[in-house]
């Protein structure tokens, strides 16, 4: 249990960084919707997708293949291993710049941006420095140092928020109060540009912090390392872009799959808000992802076939607690809703099948396990094309039929998929043993739980359903921890 401990120390850190800063960026989401139209709000949405995309080509794996190398029998140097793909992913994301740069008035074009290609200029550079710095950031979960990381992660966060709420709010008020302040550099016409501008500053911010893990080592480039590392990775890039292109791709292919071009923009803006309520799931697969890819790689090393333990306790673990956030959210999200401008209601329904999603999507990351320790990662990538075929076809054909609607149903199914997938696969050719009916009897009384808080257990004041649902939640959690025998004061005989 000694690795456990560790891993959800670390998760908890990491999710300090994560989760308070996706939730500090999720309250800006109801200045947006307030300040902008939803078709604007849905070019933003549009641009992010893309982004989310373009980082996971830039990066090409570099992060897992970063931790394999370090650890590996036969790379005794994880400087070497560090500085070699260092070097890789500097020059490939100053090519992307100069690419984006070369193709400006196309790309705008094709990103929705028409008239603003300082839009997509902001934003690839961004995108570059966060793709650069991403095995920086690897580096310190390398160190076990998520302090360090989450303190920047958090600057990088304050910074973003800081300069969206000057710009948004503090500028308008100014340019009405007393102009000559900032009439000198702002421009009211510059609306959602602002969003990338503070984005881009945030990102620079970030760069400057990390020169202390970009220097005081001495840079060593293998040729050879990194075509072993190209080699590694290069599954995992395809795996990577079908992971995004599962939760981007819908919002990619929906203005194309709706006839009129305004009511396309303005739907994916209410998709795009309402994803954003059921984030908190995102929030805590991303904060535990931080802190299981190092922990896999050290506990295989340490220990390992003895390590299988430590993976079936984190399965359990994470199955427990995303349940218990799935519960949270839905309970409360009468109170949670209001994050977003009433107009956005409309999307509500999508939060639950979005969270389901991203719940199935987390057990696939922990089943992930088995190809990355055999090396064999070139499964990932084929659970993730069946993926993204699943999705673009049910997108193609539910979205002309239930709009926004059919994005989450196709991403619900997308994953369950991809998880009954390497589930069965990884049973035959990795078997980890993970105790299946347990955790499918968490899930069970899970679906109970959410039943009797939301049909059965109702009452005409909702103050107290907001109690019974806690009570529920509680009920749920001392369930799974008597269940487990974990020693807490007063829950164990």
């Amino acid at each position: 249990m000694a690795g456990i401990k560790s891993l959800a120390k670390d998760t908890a850190i990491y999710g300090l960084s994560s989760i308070i800063g996706r939730f500090l960026n999720w309250c800006l989401v109801p200045l947006y919707t307030i300040t902008f139209p939803a078709a604007e709000y849905g070019v933003v949405t549009y641009v992010y997708s893309v982004v989310a995309l373009a980082m996971i080509i830039l990066t090409y794996g570099m992060e897992t293949g970063f931790f394999r190398f370090a650890n590996h029998e036969r790379w005794n140097d994880p400087m070497q291993v560090y500085s070699t793909a260092l070097t890789s992913l500097a020059v490939t994301s100053s090519l992307f710049i100069v690419l984006v740069l070369a193709a400006i008035k196309p790309v705008t074009h094709l990103m929705q941006c028409d008239g603003h290609p300082s839009y997509i200029i902001m934003m690839a550079v961004c995108v570059a420095l966060d793709a650069f710095l991403a095995l920086p950031f690897s580096y310190l979960r390398y160190k076990k140092r998520p302090v360090r990381f989450a303190t920047i992660r958090l600057v990088n966060i304050g910074v973003n928020i800081g300069l969206n709420l000057f710009f948004i709010l503090l500028c308008p008020w100014l340019m009405k109060t007393v102009p000559a302040t900032v009439d000198w550099f702002y421009n009211p016409g510059f609306g959602i540009g602002y969003i990338f501008l503070s984005n881009l500053i945030a990102s620079v911010v970030n760069f400057v912090m990390m020169i202390p893990e970009l220097t005081g080592f001495r840079w060593r480039f293998c040729r050879r390392l990194l075509a072993e590392m190209l080699r590694y990775s290069a599954p995992l890039l395809v795996l990577g872009i079908a992971g995004v292109m599962n939760q981007t791709i819908d919002k990619l292919l929906y203005p194309y799959l709706v006839s009129d071009p305004a009511e396309a923009m303005s739907g994916l803006g209410i998709y795009g808000a309402n994803y954003k309520v059921a984030i908190v799931m995102v929030m805590f697969i991303q904060a535990f992802r931080f802190a299981y890819e190092p922990f896999i790689f050290s506990q295989a090393k340490e220990r390992g076939k003895q390590s299988n333990q430590a993976y079936r306790d984190a399965m359990k673990f994470f199955v427990i607690f995303a349940v218990v956030l799935f519960l949270g959210v839905m309970f409360y999200l009468p109170i949670l809703k209001y994050f977003i401008s009433p107009k956005y209601f409309s999307g509500l329904a999508v939060v639950p099948i979005i969270m389901l999603a991203e719940f199935f999507f987390g057990i696939f990351f922990n089943l992930s396990v088995w190809y990355k320790l055999s090396d064999r990662t070139v499964w990932g990538m084929y659970f993730s094309l069946i993926g993204v075929a699943v999705t673009v076809v049910l997108n193609v054909l539910l979205v002309p039929v239930m709009g926004y609607m059919g994005c989450a149903w196709a991403a619900l199914c997308s994953y369950f998929i991809m998880m009954a997938a390497s589930y069965f696969v990884g049973n035959a050719k990795y078997p980890i043993g993970y105790p299946t009916g347990r955790l499918l009897g968490y899930m069970g009384v899970g679906a109970v739980c959410y039943v009797l808080g939301l049909y059965v257990a109702v009452t005409p004041w909702m103050w107290l359903n907001y109690i019974i649902r806690a009570t529920i939640i509680a009920a749920y959690l001392v369930f799974c921890i008597k269940k487990e025998h974990i020693p807490l004061p007063g829950l164990h005989k």
